[in-house]
């Protein structure tokens, strides 16, 4: 009799408990649900005035008002970069961290319609989906911060507005700085093609220019006098296209000249060309860019040209974080994928066809939850560094067609329409439910701690960027807006 009641005030304390998660999650679902139009709106403003990395001040500015507006204390202009921000709410508690970015891309402007309709010639465009990254994220934070004042919850939110992910590194120079020593534990996310919450990693990087100088001369009436500078970026070039035989498989090592002389017949005196290395192996990357640079300096040697070099961004991997990276997984599956109505079927039909190819993910991967695992993406993101340096956790959620890829016009399309819309309030429900979980169960957060410094072993985190200022200048030529 004793046991039996034993069970049923068992059964009725666990009932109890589910019972308040439930009504817990259902308060943060409703309260985005009802913020849907205020934050559409939101990423459509940020849509429509794409700007290049360390020059946005508008959707900056438009990301802190809507934080200040919902109690939120800002603090702008971190870490030496004007776009910058760090929204905190609340006091004591746990402490969780959100990254926020809103920087577009050069030469991707395209109207929310899906076949090419460039709207400005050489302008803008959000083509991976920022404008939907940043207002999600605020939405997650100002959600979640009516869900902490609701039930007197003791626990404090940092949002991260960070600029130039675009290969301007924005996020490392707020981790050299120490603004993520106090965090306990930091959600992200993506806009992508499907619905994932894996525990991911990615490449290291490392970018830079390399600036030839030379003489100029008539390259007819004088070419004795002339030492060309161009020549010393295609000997340069020559050398590490050689190089690519001798390299990990997995690695990766891209090029582009960025200057090449500005006549035919005037031996070029300046020539500049961008690189690129990337590899999953932080300690790799170090030393193909070491080798890359020993190809510039013999290039200059043996062109009798002078070569600078100058690193502008510089990033880790991403350190996976299973714990959280579950926490997530299950998060996303409550709220689910993005489902299209009979207009946007239309649209993502026909976004399908224009890819040219009868090879195509089928449409039903934007409504379901891809499995969870551990998985690699081949590219790179300054998350990698705030990774390493506090656990992190991030998600994708189909805010383009099945089979679209990042920095494509059609992926600019999706981002400023109803689909895009619908993927980022996915996203931004997942996310403030997990933090909503990470609050409530502390020893989350420490099993994540756990296994962060496990992972992390005897590596000692150190900026790739070294000792520079961010590159604030480095998207200004680039820059067309709407």
């Amino acid at each position: 009799m004793k046991k039996t009641l034993l069970s049923c005030l068992l059964a009725l304390f666990c009932y109890s408990v589910m019972a308040q998660e439930i009504d817990n999650d259902q308060f943060i679902i409703s309260a985005l649900d009802t913020e849907t139009e205020r934050f559409s709106k939101v990423a459509r403003e940020i849509w429509e005035n794409p700007e290049l990395g360390y020059l946005e001040f508008t959707s900056s500015e438009i990301l802190v008002d809507e934080l200040t507006k919902s109690g939120f204390k800002v603090e702008t202009g971190v870490a030496d970069m004007p776009t910058s921000f760090i929204a905190t709410y609340g006091e004591g508690g746990p402490v969780i961290g959100f990254l926020a970015e809103f920087d577009a891309l050069p030469g991707l402007s395209q109207d929310a319609v899906p076949y090419r309709s460039v709207l400005v010639e050489g302008g803008n465009g959000h083509g991976c989906g920022h404008n939907l990254f940043g207002t999600a994220v605020i939405a997650s934070g100002i959600a979640l911060k009516e869900w902490i004042d609701a039930n007197g919850i003791q626990a404090t939110i940092k949002i991260f507005g960070t600029p130039a992910e675009e290969g301007g590194a924005g996020k490392v120079y707020m981790v050299r700085a120490d603004y993520f020593k106090d965090v306990d534990a930091v959600i992200n996310w993506h806009p992508a093609d499907r619905n994932i919450a894996n525990a991911s990693t990615c490449n290291a990087l490392i970018q830079g220019y390399f600036t030839f100088s030379g003489q100029s001369s008539h390259a007819a009436a004088a070419p004795q006098r002339g030492r060309s500078a161009l020549d010393g970026v295609e000997a340069m070039n020559s050398m590490v296209n050689m190089m690519r035989e001798h390299v990990d498989e997995g690695s990766r090592i891209h090029y582009v000249i960025t200057n090449g002389g500005l006549a035919a017949n005037v031996v070029p005196d300046k020539a500049v060309v961008e690189y690129m290395v990337r590899h999953r192996d932080v300690t790799e990357v170090k030393q193909m860019w070491e080798r890359v640079v020993k190809a510039a300096k013999g290039a200059a040697m043996g062109t009798e040209t002078e070569v600078e070099i100058e690193i502008v961004s510089g990033i880790y991997g991403l350190l996976p974080n299973v714990t959280l990276a579950k926490v997530m997984h299950k998060n996303l599956t409550i709220v689910g994928g993005v489902e299209y109505d009979a207009t946007e079927l239309d649209f993502a039909q026909k976004i399908q066809e224009s890819f040219g190819s009868s090879k195509v993910p089928p449409l039903t991967n934007a409504v379901d939850i891809q499995p969870h695992k551990l998985s690699h993406f081949p590219a790179s993101t300054d998350v990698g560094d705030v990774s390493y340096v506090v656990p992190t956790v991030g998600l994708g959620t189909a805010t383009w067609i099945p089979g679209t890829a990042a920095h494509t016009w059609q992926a600019v399309a999706a981002d400023g329409m109803s689909i895009g819309f619908k993927g980022m309030m996915a996203a931004s429900k997942t996310m403030a439910l997990t933090g909503k979980d990470l609050i409530l169960n502390p020893s989350l957060i420490q099993q994540a701690k756990e296994e962060f410094k496990e992972r992390l072993g005897d590596l000692i985190y150190e900026p790739l960027i070294g000792n520079r200022k961010p590159p604030l200048d480095f998207r200004k030529e680039q820059n067309k807006v709407r």
